[in-house]
């Protein structure tokens, strides 16, 4: 059975990339989100097998959205999707439940990497040891 995922990003172009990254890949797209608020409440009634998330969105930020994805299902799979330079935002989320990241530019073979680590539970080999005892904590 294919994983589902739930995409949360405000521009259409990116949405757009990881869709056709991850439908060739064979994994289903079961919703698109522009902002945090359409990403928690497609989450809640999706049920999506992982999320991908941008941080910085209209309305309310993908470390917002995450935490309250987070509340409603402690056992959620967010990967946080950012551009180079906000590494400070990165951790933030990751500190509030996301199981992984991406810095934009990426590569189909990121995305699918990391998809993929963050599906079989594995933690990213190099995060902070902040992050890693924070993960290590809900697992």
């Amino acid at each position: 059975m294919k994983k589902t995922v739930l995409i949360a990003d405000d521009v259409p172009f990116v949405r757009k990339t990881l869709t056709d990254i991850l439908t060739k890949a064979h994994y289903q797209i079961i919703g698109e989100a522009s902002d945090g608020r359409q990403a928690i409440d497609l989450f809640k009634r999706l049920r999506p097998d992982i999320v991908t998330m941008d941080i910085v969105m209209p309305h309310m930020s993908g470390i917002e959205a995450t935490k309250a994805i987070m509340t409603h299902d402690k056992d959620a799979k967010v990967v946080i999707i950012s551009a180079m330079g906000q590494e400070n935002l990165v951790m933030d989320a990751i500190n509030v439940g996301a199981k992984d990241f991406i810095l934009k530019p990426f590569s189909a073979e990121e995305i699918l990497r990391t998809l993929d680590r963050t599906l079989r539970g594995e933690e990213r080999h190099g995060m902070g040891s902040k992050a890693n005892s924070t993960a290590g904590a809900r697992t």
